[in-house]
């Protein structure tokens, strides 16, 4: 007797890159959420904020949108890998991510190296587990 997997979910947040490239925002699997890399541009306008601080929080609102429509929330990330250019930004980066993850740490990877959107000064990719939340 087989068990019956629920299907993968797929969820975009209409991104240029995402159709350019053919990949999704998120995938759910199970109880896992995968968010693909995000730069910190927004997605309606086409626009990335002049600061890295800037571009972190719309990255991090992009990502949580994703985890929300996953059934999921910020509070749910157990791994984060942030991409930056420049080594310079890193604090400031890490500043972010500390305010928006207050309450828990989840695990971090943080990568010095160029990224493919133009002017994009940050990019960030999570991992996280799906679990009950009160309302």
């Amino acid at each position: 007797m087989s068990v019956q997997m629920p299907p993968r979910r797929f969820i975009t947040s209409g991104s240029y890159w995402e159709e350019l490239a053919g990949y999704s925002r998120a995938v759910v699997d199970g109880e896992w959420v995968f968010v693909s890399g995000t730069v910190g541009q927004d997605f309606a306008t086409g626009l990335l904020p002049p600061t890295v601080q800037e571009q972190t929080e719309q990255a991090l609102n992009t990502i949580e949108a994703a985890l929300r429509e996953a059934g999921a929330a910020l509070s749910d990330v157990v791994r984060v890998r942030v991409y930056v250019p420049d080594r310079a930004d890193v604090p400031a980066v890490s500043t972010v991510l500390r305010s928006r993850f207050s309450g828990h740490r989840p695990a971090n990877t943080t990568v010095c190296t160029p990224l493919a959107v133009e002017g994009a000064r940050v990019e960030l990719e999570v991992t996280a587990r799906r679990r009950a939340h009160p309302d």
